[in-house]
């Protein structure tokens, strides 16, 4: 899969997506992250990216001609685009659901605004889909595109050691996921539930059902049918 992210602050997104499991992507070949510095693309000797808005008010808006240019160029690599995703609070909301789906394409882009976000024409004439990680507003779109990333790089296949991992993560099935413990059984009295050192693994599923079953009914239960 490839992720192309247009920028005008390539140096927030490049080092954080080189860690981790994004960077465990990249290194086994299965995800390739590309940064555009979209001033790169501005036509004037100052590399001016934004401009006024029409009609006034506060903030600066990000030009059109930057972001088309970047994209002509995007266009003309090997490998259609499938999706061009600009990160907004007014966008769809992110979810589980969406990671899922977006880890099926073959190449997405992503578009990072920035001050008071990009002009109209942008949107209206690239974007595909318009995303946000929730309802509130960050200086810009550079740490929504790192959300995305990560969360799409743990569901490719072969990017986790353990292939069942990502599909037991919250959300994945509509539950949150049950507690987690580890060594020691016995820490300052604080004990693991006897049930997980039974070797039952059949009562250790059913426990851990009932677990995400009741973490869920009292912290989402917006995510659970009426019937259950």
């Amino acid at each position: 899969m490839r992720v192309d992210i247009l920028t005008a602050l390539p140096e927030i997104v490049r080092g954080p997506l080189n860690e981790s499991i994004p960077g465990r992507a990249q290194e086994k070949g299965l995800l390739e992250v590309h940064i555009h510095d979209i001033r790169a693309y501005a036509t004037d000797k100052y590399r001016r990216v934004d401009d006024y808005p029409f009609g006034g008010g506060a903030g600066m808006v990000l030009k059109p001609e930057p972001i088309f240019a970047c994209i002509e160029h995007l266009r003309t690599l090997d490998g259609a685009i499938d999706e061009v995703i600009f990160l907004t609070p007014d966008g769809e909301v992110f979810n589980q659901s969406l990671a899922n789906e977006l880890s099926l394409k073959n190449r997405i882009v992503l578009l990072a605004g920035h001050y008071k976000g990009v002009d109209q024409r942008v949107r209206d004439s690239i974007v595909t889909r318009e995303i946000s990680i929730g309802d509130y507003v960050l200086s810009g779109g550079e740490l929504p595109a790192m959300v995305l990333v990560d969360a799409i790089a743990r569901i490719l296949p072969g990017v986790l050691g353990d292939t069942s991992s990502a599909l037991t993560d919250s959300f994945q099935d509509g539950f949150l996921d049950a507690p987690t413990f580890t060594r020691p059984a016995d820490f300052n009295g604080l004990l693991v539930p006897d049930v997980l050192l039974s070797g039952d693994h059949k009562r250790i599923d059913e426990w851990r059902d009932a677990q995400r079953l009741e973490k869920t009914r009292l912290r989402r239960p917006d995510l659970l049918d009426d019937s259950i």
